[in-house]
């Protein structure tokens, strides 16, 4: 068995690249040996690395599959596989330009659901900076005044104030405690990830999302497969792996033993009609009954495409409102807790 290199790890704009830069100079004649140590001259950083080690294998007469195989952090199975198919049917040059769509595809597609964050995330900051300014430079001002008068606070005025001055006077413990709530947070996450995501994965919009999201990943994986001639047992088999919704992988592990009983695709893939849209059990069909069913499962990652794009407008939509509304609660309590006790003050000197 070939030793494994988790060390190196190639972002997706550089896999892009080294895709692309393979792809042309095989296509021009050149053979991998010679295109890799040409590549090698300009790299730097981890793609030198990788690429060294590249050479050093493919030298030794070993091929780029069982090269890329020890790098997991890099090549996923999906990609391994493909370029073993490829290299068996003398198409590599073909199949590095369609990875390299297939790569850029999902970075876009991972741009998408990055870019419906940054709203809402920017909103949160900004809430959370606004807390540390009323707390840290507001309440210890009217503090200093409050506490001359006779004047009865409201238990909100009071938590807030004492609030404030624990964050002033005890700093380092409230950066501790700041910072053992976020470990803890992330220590559960960590041992019920499982339970977390099916309850998060079960919210009605984020729901069809992470089901739209699951679909477009599955038949961009699976229409690149099929098209470098993998069976669809072992495209099904690498599949399962890149889908999030555990229903979603467990209706992947139905069609694929239906097929091995002898079952169509397509027909499997029809019990999960209350998952899987209608639309898409009929494209299957359709590319199942023309032969085309590689085809058939780009044009429905195109589609998909679209679906995700909707609903992260959706909710991002419904998000922003939901976001102000609560800031604008807990700020307005906030001013509030400040402002009533002044009210107060008012009163008692016109009295």
């Amino acid at each position: 068995m070939e030793p494994v290199n988790t060390k190196i790890a190639l972002g997706s704009k550089d896999l892009i690249a080294l895709f692309d830069n393979l792809s042309t100079m095989l296509g021009a004649g050149i053979s991998i040996l010679e295109s890799v140590d040409s590549l090698l001259e300009d790299a730097k950083g981890q793609q030198k690395n990788l690429l060294a080690e590249l050479k050093d294998d493919l030298s030794q007469g070993k091929q780029v599959h069982t090269s890329f195989a020890r790098f997991p952090k890099t090549f996923n199975k999906v990609i391994v596989q493909i370029i073993k198919a490829s290299e068996e049917a003398g198409t590599l040059d073909v199949t590095l330009k369609d990875l390299k769509w297939h790569i850029q595809k999902e970075m876009e597609f991972v741009d998408k659901i990055k870019s419906a964050m940054i709203y809402p995330t920017i909103i949160f900051l900004v809430f959370i900076i606004v807390m540390l300014v009323i707390l840290v430079f507001v309440m210890p001002r009217l503090t200093s005044v409050f506490s001359r008068m006779e004047v009865e606070l409201p238990l909100p005025t009071q938590i807030l104030m004492n609030l404030s001055q624990f964050l002033i006077q005890k700093t380092i413990e409230s950066v501790l405690i700041a910072l053992s709530f976020l470990g803890t947070l992330y220590f559960v996450f960590v041992r019920k990830k499982d339970t977390i995501l099916r309850v998060f994965f079960a919210l009605p919009i984020i729901s069809k999302l992470i089901s739209h999201i699951d679909i477009a990943r599955f038949t961009r994986s699976m229409g690149l497969l099929l098209s470098s001639g993998l069976t669809i047992i072992e495209a099904l088999s690498l599949c399962q792996d890149i889908v999030l919704r555990k229903d979603i992988k467990a209706l992947i592990e139905h069609v694929k033993n239906s097929i091995l009983s002898g079952r169509r695709f397509s027909d499997a893939f029809r019990d999960g009609k209350g998952l899987i849209p209608i639309m898409v059990i009929k494209l299957t069909e359709a590319g199942e009954r023309t032969g085309t069913l590689d085809k058939a499962m780009t044009h429905i990652c195109e589609h998909m495409d679209y679906e995700v794009k909707k609903s992260l407008t959706t909710l991002t939509s419904l998000l922003e409102p939901l976001m102000l509304l609560f800031i604008g609660i807990v700020v307005g309590g906030m001013m509030l807790s400040i402002i009533a006790p002044i009210y107060s003050l008012i009163g008692s000197v016109g009295k």
